[in-house]
């Protein structure tokens, strides 16, 4: 089963989670609006409902799931079905590039980077945001996986493990920050965003091709 298929089959209960999880939502887009000042031309990779690509001010968003790309177009996002090991555009296409919450999704985190690179413009930015795998939220993530049907086959990664994947693809000037310092469901409102991480359980990094 590829792991697009929850999304196409369960996309009410993913856009419920943000709607029931306000504070923390309105956190994680506070942390990477930090590093996404001027997004300038900007593609999301992964961008299922687009409820991070609409305010963020990324103009493309691209997903495997069907579902996924109807809700991104209602909130305005031009949607193109690809997955990211092999995105349809040409080299040097694009001033941002973002993934959020979709590294730990991908087949195969290398080629993703490889990517994600071919299509940045020289002195483009590519921003990731995910849920550290050593972090507290994260380990509960792991403990937790086989009962959440779409985490139930992710891999998650830590924030020293995805560094040394894109120092691999040719990375460097890498920034960090971090939020979510409790859990979700109980954060009534937007958790602070710190510089750095290994405290926060939901990190950005932004680095350069």
């Amino acid at each position: 089963m590829p792991k697009s298929a929850p999304f196409e089959r369960h996309t009410d209960r993913y856009e419920a989670w943000f709607e029931e999880n306000e504070a923390a939502y309105r956190t994680e887009i506070a942390a990477l609006q930090q590093l996404l000042p001027e997004p300038g031309f900007g593609l999301e990779i992964g961008v299922g409902s687009a409820r991070f690509a609409a305010p963020l001010g990324m103009r493309i968003g691209l997903d495997p799931a069907e579902e996924m790309l109807a809700r991104a177009r209602e909130r305005g996002v031009d949607v193109v079905r690809g997955v990211a090991e092999d995105l349809p555009f040409r080299d040097a296409s694009f001033d941002t590039a973002l993934l959020v919450t979709t590294i730990c999704f991908v087949d195969d985190i290398p080629e993703t980077l490889s990517e994600a690179r071919r299509v940045l413009r020289p002195d483009g930015s590519l921003v990731i945001g995910y849920i550290d795998k050593d972090s507290p939220v994260g380990r509960i993530y792991q403990e937790k996986q086989s009962e959440n049907p779409f985490y139930r086959d992710a891999v998650f990664v830590s924030t020293d493990e995805l560094v040394a994947a894109l120092e691999a693809a040719g990375f460097s000037g890498f920034e960090f920050v971090q939020t979510i310092f409790h859990w979700p469901g109980d954060i009534e409102e937007p958790d602070p965003v710190e510089e750095g991480y290994g405290e926060g359980s939901f990190v950005g990094i932004k680095a350069t091709p």
